[in-house]
């Protein structure tokens, strides 16, 4: 291209060409700076008050992008392109109901746009609205059938309303299209890991980062996927991989915690450490952002309680906090809900217990710390922590005077803007307090309440009788079974002569897994017909399941939690490892309060011979077997007054240290 011809051009039309020409040569600066020629003379130049405004959008310049584009339609209201751009514009500033309204309006001018359909769309998504999300990444698919990244949006959205099987058809159906969409290959394996199709999540992981080894999203995603293959190390790689691309990103330094809570050799000491790193890193530059709280410190009034969690509903946390919703003390408590999460059952019973229930999806963490202090929230209960959904850096911003973590993770948080955690004796031993950069407030019984399902069969016959040999069960993640677990459960098998054992969970069945509990047998010299691999199963398939099972083998260090309730609902026993840190001691807390502490190990060798020897007395499984529920169900563990009645207390207790400033 010849440059010299910008300094005989002056007429606004050809100056306009010019600077198209040079755009698409990528010469951008030289193409601003002859659209600012065009303002020079004609300051409400349409034409180029959108260009400028669509470089400035390209540029990351939101805030310009706004300005510009705003003139352009003053001056042109009619043009529905520039509309599109100004609702990305304000997507980017976080404005999102604003960015609807430009996307409507683009459509109203042209209902066959189909880049607005999909900016729409996104916003919807972004606002929690998924099926308003799906519905019109369709349209914009029905207007242009080839649109690879609106496949890749709709199989996204579908993912997050779990309709896993249609998300993978638009997911394939946009690699297909476009085989270089880096960021299609790591949706699609996002949604082959969420089916339990761990080894195809895999090479989907590993394509897009052929593609794309600098996106730091999939190499997250590879090691979550890893993770649940019991390859922590490699996972723990792909996280540090992640947070070198991008070291602001505390999904991925959470994912990297949630790694160490699995791998063997984890102590409380090391995992304090770590958590305390990603406070310092994530949540400590935002504690400039604090202010007072102006909540009225009477010490005996009505409190304002909010939960925020993407988990409320059918899991872990909402069986283990259902009780404590149906049976609060109304005139005392006051449980106001913050969640993520599509309905289902249980969110429905939460929802109708609760004194509030408010959609988080769509707000920023900066609207939600708003919205929060608004309500008046006098204590603030993180339900997530480092899992999936987390709202930590939210909490970081310390919006209510005082905040709880309890139930959605298994240990510290690392933030200082965490006053307590809430647990029982057995979870935290003594002296190991130090451990945590909360404060520890101890139930008296059990840290949580167990509601158990009411599709729940009767516990049936012990399997043994019927099969003339004895069958284990280990119905958890396999992202908890690691190699040290593997041998000891060999141990018990060879000591137990024609016993079964039978590995329940998703993706228990991988290709991967398989191999590395068939090599774990063959290792050990057993019959590969004693081990029994089934994958995904409905929660109600899962606890008919255990009427096949005599005896739940816990995992270890990272123990089972809402498995461990399970399994003793239905009668099974279960035998666990004691561990030192928080997620080893799932089991001994839920045992010890149904009054069974004598089926907690302290050692492999006593974890062997504790299952050896139950195994041998089948009088005593029948015994267990017959009377489990009921005595679970008379327990603490399962007296929802009770529970609720403690709570209350509780919160009481911490109110008033608050009121009196010992705490603040």
């Amino acid at each position: 291209m010849n440059r010299t011809m910008s300094a005989d051009v002056t007429n606004p039309a050809d100056l306009i060409q010019l600077g198209l020409q040079l755009h698409q040569a990528g010469q951008l600066q030289d193409a601003e700076k002859t659209f600012r020629q065009v303002l020079a003379q004609d300051a409400d130049n349409a034409d180029a008050n959108y260009l400028l405004g669509a470089l400035a959008y390209h540029a990351g310049n939101f805030a310009d992008a706004v300005d510009l584009v705003s003139r352009a339609i003053a001056a042109a209201p009619d043009h529905p392109v520039c509309h599109n751009i100004l609702g990305l514009a304000l997507q980017g500033l976080g404005r999102l109901q604003d960015a609807d309204d430009s996307y409507q309006r683009a459509l109203e001018l042209n209902p066959d746009f189909p880049e607005a359909h999909i900016n729409l769309a996104n916003v919807m998504q972004d606002l929690g609205r998924m099926e308003d999300a799906v519905a019109g990444y369709a349209k914009a698919i029905a207007l242009t059938p080839g649109f690879a990244e609106a496949h890749n949006n709709l199989g996204n959205a579908l993912k997050e309303l779990g309709r896993y099987t249609e998300a993978r058809l638009s997911l394939e159906k946009a690699v297909a299209l476009k085989p270089d969409l880096a960021e299609a290959h790591s949706n699609l394996g996002a949604t082959l890991k969420e089916i339990g199709l761990l080894d195809e999540a895999v090479v989907s992981y590993q394509r897009a980062l052929a593609l794309q080894p600098d996106l730091p999203e999939a190499q997250n995603n590879l090691g979550n996927v890893l993770q649940s293959l019991g390859r922590h190390d490699e996972a723990a790689a792909c996280y540090g991989k992640a947070l070198a691309l991008n070291p602001d990103f505390p999904e991925a330094h959470s994912s990297l915690l949630f790694c160490y809570q699995y791998r063997a050799g984890s102590t409380a000491e090391t995992l304090f450490e770590a958590h305390s790193e990603w406070g310092q890193r994530h949540a400590e530059p935002l504690r400039s952002t604090w202010t007072p709280h102006t909540n009225d410190r009477d010490p005996a009034r009505k409190l304002n309680i909010g939960l925020v969690s993407s988990d409320l509903g059918v899991h872990p946390v909402g069986y283990f906090s259902l009780g404590l919703f149906e049976n609060k003390p109304a005139d005392e408590i006051a449980l106001i809900c913050y969640s993520a999460r599509e309905p289902d059952s249980i969110s429905e019973r939460l929802k109708a217990a609760s004194d509030g229930w408010h959609e988080t999806r769509g707000l920023s963490d900066i609207e939600l710390a708003e919205k929060i202090r608004a309500d008046g929230i006098d204590i603030l209960f993180d339900l997530s922590a480092h899992s999936r959904g987390s709202r930590l850096l939210m909490f970081a911003r310390k919006p209510a005077p005082i905040q709880i973590t309890w139930a959605g993770y298994v240990g510290t948080t690392g933030l200082k803007a965490m006053d307590y955690l809430l647990a029982d004796r057995h979870y935290i031993p003594d002296g190991g307090e130090r451990f945590y950069t909360e404060s520890i407030i101890y139930m008296p019984d059990a840290y949580v309440t167990y509601t158990p399902p009411d599709f729940a069969p009767a516990v049936g016959p012990p399997p043994l009788e019927k099969n003339g040999f004895l069958t284990f069960g280990v119905f958890n993640n396999p992202a908890k079974i690691n190699a040290v677990t593997l041998e000891t459960w060999m141990t018990i098998l060879n000591a137990v002569p024609n016993s079964r054992l039978v590995l329940k969970y998703k993706g228990v069945d991988s290709v991967a897994n398989s191999s590395r509990f068939q090599d774990a047998f063959a290792a050990a010299g057993l019959d590969p017909s004693r081990l029994i691999l089934e994958g995904a199963a409905t929660p109600e398939e899962m606890m008919a399941r255990y009427n096949d099972i005599d005896i739940a083998l816990d995992t270890f260090p990272y123990n089972g939690g809402l498995t461990t309730c399970e399994a003793l609902w239905m009668g099974v026993p279960v035998v666990t490892l004691v561990g030192n840190i928080f997620a080893g001691r799932h089991a001994l807390s839920h045992l010890s309060t149904v009054g069974l502490a004598e089926l907690a190990a302290e050692d492999t060798e006593a974890y062997v011979a504790l299952t050896v020897k139950l195994a041998n007395d089948p009088p005593r499984l029948t015994g267990l077997r017959a009377g489990l529920r009921e005595r679970m169900a008379a327990s603490p563990l399962c007296d929802e007054p009770r529970f609720a009645r403690n709570f209350a207390d509780a919160m009481r207790n911490v109110w008033q240290a608050w009121c009196s400033g010992k705490s603040d």
